[in-house]
């Protein structure tokens, strides 16, 4: 979202109709109508598409408690529970108000009139603004490289792409994250806490994959609900989707 060149913080962030306890020392600005969190994102927190927007370590500066911490918690409870958009505009950080040893407040140079949109996680104390969503992992997928065992006679090890979030999350950009068999969608049954909750199935076996393979995770995964995934792994070998899709077709017009 792009505003007009306006000639300060606060008649920006006014502009977006968010708002905030006070304009001096508060770090996020909530638009409650509109239901989003906006937070200044600085230069020097940011690194490989995300960008540090709050900590613990935050929360004391120079043995005195942030004032502006405590709003800032709040406002990403939002973003957790309640399902606020999160949206952050970029900062440049100027130390001139630092000493030596980087202590005193910090000073914006000069900021960008522009929101973007961002998806928010946590790492133990520390929050992050990210460019794409983070899907949550269940805990019935396993993401580490695993050793499979065909009987007595050889061991295959998987691929290790195949196992990794970057291939996960490029098969769920492309087909979304709705079952592709019975089209169930955990966003749309349980809110925003469950946005982007799916299992990822793979369609070539891992008993098929050498040492060889190189995965593509548009065409050799799809995403599939709990129930689905374990439907479709139930046989010694495992169903098709489209068969699975047959047994769903076959069970709606048995059951009506």
């Amino acid at each position: 979202m792009l505003a007009k060149s306006l000639p300060n913080r606060k008649a920006f962030i006014q502009s977006l109709g968010a708002t905030c306890r006070n304009w001096t020392w508060s770090w996020s600005f909530v638009n409650e109508s509109e239901q989003r969190i906006i937070f200044g994102a600085w230069d020097i927190n940011k690194n490989s598409g995300r960008t540090l927007i709050l900590s613990d370590k935050w929360r004391v500066e120079n043995g005195r408690r942030t004032r502006g911490y405590p709003q800032s918690l709040e406002h990403l409870r939002l973003v957790e529970e309640k399902g606020y958009e999160l949206y952050t505009f970029n900062i440049t950080h100027s130390d001139e108000l630092q000493d030596e040893h980087g202590n005193g407040p910090a000073k914006i140079k000069v900021f960008e009139r522009t929101i973007i949109r961002k998806w928010l996680t946590r790492e133990g104390g520390d929050w992050y603004a990210c460019d794409e969503p983070v899907h949550a992992l269940i805990p019935e997928e396993v993401m580490e490289p695993e050793l499979f065992l065909e009987g007595a006679l050889r061991a295959i090890q998987v691929n290790a792409y195949e196992r990794s979030l970057p291939a996960r999350d490029a098969c769920i950009r492309y087909h979304g994250a709705v079952c592709a068999a019975c089209r169930f969608d955990f966003g749309q049954t349980y809110g925003a806490t469950a946005q982007g909750l799916i299992h990822v199935h793979h369609i070539v076996p891992l008993s098929e994959i050498g040492r060889e393979y190189e995965l593509n995770p548009v065409t050799d995964l799809i995403p599939l609900c709990p129930n689905c995934h374990a439907v479709v792994h139930r046989r010694k070998e495992t169903m098709s989707v489209d068969e699975l899709r047959k047994c769903l077709a076959s069970a709606k017009v048995l059951h009506g």
